[in-house]
């Protein structure tokens, strides 16, 4: 199976082929750990989760596969972070402080929404080295040069600076001269390295004591972890510029390189109940906000019905409904065997990643597993639960975390369920009728079914949100 994916670079998609067909190398943008992360931030997460995943599923026999995702520790918005959090502390120890917080709620979060740790989740802070071996590299070829104590990018220096983007020049010069740092040749040139005080974050370097600029520390990284191109670089669609349009820059003045990476893969942008979510507008939410009302696994569903490449509108009513598919999801799997994902499912993700197609195939494989009882199309299906980073607890562990989350006393509905159960069972159905909706008024919600195995009678319930 050969997966194809839209490239952001070429605008199509194409057959993916490895550059070594003995190791798929892919690079995706990671946090800046100077607050929690938003619900936005969650996408490419979990999106190119997936992605690891299936490259993992499909060369398994024949490459490894290395993921980086790196951790942004040194930039300005840290800086500023650091000394409104921690006033009393000196500013290098205060910023260190910060991020490692920040740091650790990030992998609770990223945990708790079922992403697989990448292959190497590397820091800007221990590839200083890496960074001004480029500067160096750049200096050396004239695509950069020193002023005030800065070392910028020379954008006209690149003959095809912008081909990422694809933005006009003179938006792009536009954009550029908001605002006009006096140390500039041009308004599109960008730092590369720039000078630091004595309470800010630096390292000794051949211009004096200072830090990188953001695109430097990307750049550094992957070249240090995957090499001078790659296969699959990834990220928002909000990084496109300046962001990526810079990496590629830096990377390929530096290496004498056609490409940075062969394939450009970007996330769509989110908005919460129709509008862009901003703190303006109070609909700015955390990963770890939501995880205080619904499990990861309901996150992650829900980024998953949408494709990856489209906008999404993130809705109490779609966070709703996928709750209610991952209840039934996890009560017909239990806690049975798996085998390998269905080849449906794989098909479905190769094609560019269809997460929607895919989860069409889960609805149908769920289906076909009832209707047969069949070992093997029961195993198929949770194999695929599993594979797209479900199932990650027990479906009693499941349900028993809704329930304790809901606070009702679950001691008196299990007992007034299995009263039901048996009053169903002698057929006495008045008392039945009567305590089903003595459950009803403690909002409790009853779900009655035969066990796909047994064939007995059996009811579960959860609460109505």
């Amino acid at each position: 199976m050969v997966p194809r994916f839209y490239n952001t670079l070429t605008r199509d998609k194409a057959d993916f082929r490895p550059l070594d067909p003995s190791h798929v190398r892919m690079y995706v943008c990671g946090p800046t750990v100077y607050d929690r992360a938003h619900i936005g931030n969650a996408r490419p997460l979990i999106v190119f989760d997936v992605l690891f995943r299936l490259l993992q599923e499909l060369y398994r026999t024949s490459a490894r596969v290395t993921y980086v995702r790196n951790i942004t520790d040194v930039e300005d918005k840290i800086n500023a972070r650091a000394a409104e959090r921690f006033p009393e502390m000196e500013p290098v120890a205060g910023i260190r402080r910060l991020t490692e917080e920040t740091y650790q709620g990030f992998r609770e979060d990223v945990g708790a929404l079922g992403c697989l740790p990448p292959t190497v989740e590397p820091r800007a802070t221990e590839h200083i080295a890496e960074m001004i071996a480029i500067n160096e590299r750049l200096l050396a070829s004239g695509n950069a040069y020193l002023s005030e104590g800065h070392v910028l990018f020379s954008v006209p220096s690149m003959a095809d600076y912008g081909r990422l983007s694809q933005r006009p020049l003179d938006e792009m010069q536009a954009g550029a001269r908001v605002e006009v740092e006096s140390y500039k040749r041009d308004p599109m040139d960008f730092v590369l390295w720039k000078p630091s005080n004595p309470s800010e974050p630096g390292w000794n370097s051949p211009w004096g004591y200072g830090r990188p600029g953001w695109h430097i520390e990307c750049s550094a990284m992957a070249w240090k972890h995957l090499g001078e191109t790659f296969d699959i670089h990834g990220g928002g669609i909000d990084l496109v510029f300046p962001h990526h349009e810079n990496e590629i820059a830096q990377s390929r003045c530096a290496f004498h390189q056609p490409v940075m990476a062969s394939v450009w893969m970007h996330n769509g942008f989110l908005q919460a109940e129709g509008e862009k979510m901003s703190k303006s507008l109070g609909n700015f939410v955390t990963i770890r906000d939501l995880l205080a009302d619904w499990p990861g696994e309901v996150l992650r569903l829900t980024m998953l019905k949408t494709h990856y490449r489209q906008p999404i509108d993130w809705t109490l009513k779609s966070l709703e409904e996928s709750a209610r598919t991952l209840d039934d999801w996890y009560w017909f799997a239990r806690d049975l065997t798996a085998s390998s994902p269905d080849h449906a499912v794989l098909e479905a993700l190769a094609d560019d990643l269809n997460t929607p197609k895919a989860i069409a195939e889960l609805h149908g494989l769920r289906n076909a597993a009832q209707r047969s009882g069949a070992e093997a199309d029961l195993a198929r299906f949770v194999g695929s639960l599993r594979f797209l980073g479900f199932l990650g607890e027990s479906a009693e562990a499941w349900a028993a975390r809704k329930k304790e989350a809901a606070g009702v006393d679950q001691a008196a509905v299990e007992a007034l369920v299995a009263a039901r159960l048996a009053a169903r069972n002698a057929k006495n159905f008045a008392e039945s009728d009567r305590l089903r909706d003595e459950l009803a008024a403690l909002g409790v919600i009853l779900k009655d079914s035969k066990d796909p195995k047994t064939g007995a009678f059996r009811t579960e319930w959860e609460v109505r949100r």
